[in-house]
């Protein structure tokens, strides 16, 4: 605790030599920003001074701006935005506001943690570079038991980054890694525990991508008539295999679920002619639409086609346009 000292008989009002002495323990951050200042009850103990005059050198505090009040808590010590004023912005700085003082925040962290200005340079030169390098080549990465979940990723990837992409079974990847120092692998946040206990961080990059959250297919599922039959299509066995699951726990026997890869054309066929609605991902939509068009006179009322949007996404594709460097 901060100790009070006034002289009631000094040349300088008590007042005064409060309010120099609260201000100084808040510049030397003896009373560090947010932190709670003693009650005026508190402080007329300390001091012997009475409570009102306490509340007046407070109330001076804060028209100053270096405290606020917050009813029924107390007077906190009020953190201070830097003046920046003193330099013009950059174009760039005025495109993206908040950079400024996210730069500014990390780089008083640093310094707070012994670091000088030229060492943050340094580690800010050192972290951007080895991101660069690292952007160089592009893996996409899953389990071999779910690889045609990584070719939608692959595809989906490769049209939104338009950059060339490797798609590496898990079981694979530590030989592709041995031939290769800085790295870029991309995976679902699924596997990123896994991925995370292959790799060296030092040499490869790892980011997690979110899928999308089907919130708008799911409503779709939850009005389907009772005993109506749906049709889901993916190029992607274990999209199926999750979305089968969803289905049932939202429906269970109300409704019978059909899953059938876009490949796989007799399977396809038989979805088709049995389903009252299909719901089915970018890459297969063509595919139920030439099916559909080749089975349509067996049908007496044609399925409900529901294209889904991509399966990454949109946040994660622009996160990576970013990261990558590849945005417009």
């Amino acid at each position: 605790m901060f100790y009070f000292r006034i002289e009631p008989q000094g040349k300088i009002s008590p007042s005064q030599q409060l309010m120099d002495q609260l201000q100084f323990a808040i510049a030397s951050r003896q009373y560090p920003p947010g932190h709670r200042l003693p009650s005026t009850r508190q402080l007329a103990i300390l001091t012997g001074l009475h409570r009102n005059t306490i509340s007046k050198v407070y109330k001076q505090l804060e028209e100053k701006g270096l405290v606020e009040s917050i009813p029924g808590s107390g007077i906190y010590v009020k953190h201070q935005k830097k003046d920046i004023t003193l330099k013009s912005p950059s174009s760039l700085l005025k495109s993206y506001p908040d950079a400024e003082k996210i730069i500014s925040d990390s780089i008083d962290n640093l310094l707070q943690q012994d670091c000088n200005l030229e060492q943050i340079k340094q580690l800010f030169l050192e972290e951007i570079d080895w991101r660069l390098r690292c952007s160089a080549l592009l893996l996409v990465t899953v389990p071999l038991s779910d690889l045609s979940t990584g070719k939608l990723m692959l595809l989906e990837l490769e049209k939104a980054l338009l950059i060339p992409i490797q798609l590496v079974p898990m079981e694979e990847l530590n030989l592709v890694l041995d031939k290769n120092n800085s790295v870029t692998i991309v995976t679902s946040r699924y596997f990123i525990h896994q991925v995370l206990e292959l790799v060296n961080p030092e040499f490869t990059r790892v980011i997690p991508i979110d899928i999308y959250d089907y919130k708008q297919e799911l409503q779709i599922i939850k009005k389907l008539p009772q005993d109506s039959y749906l049709g889901i299509v993916s190029l992607s066995a274990g999209i199926l295999r999750v979305a089968e699951i969803l289905a049932h726990s939202l429906r269970g026997n109300d409704i019978t679920v059909m899953t059938a890869q876009g490949n796989n054309h007799q399977r396809l066929r038989n979805l088709v002619r049995c389903a009252y609605t299909i719901i089915c991902d970018p890459h297969s939509y063509l595919m139920v639409k030439q099916t559909l068009k080749e089975v349509q006179y067996d049908l007496i009322r044609p399925p409900e086609i529901i294209c889904s949007n991509s399966y990454i996404g949109e946040k994660s594709i622009e996160l990576l346009k970013r990261e990558l460097g590849t945005e417009s």
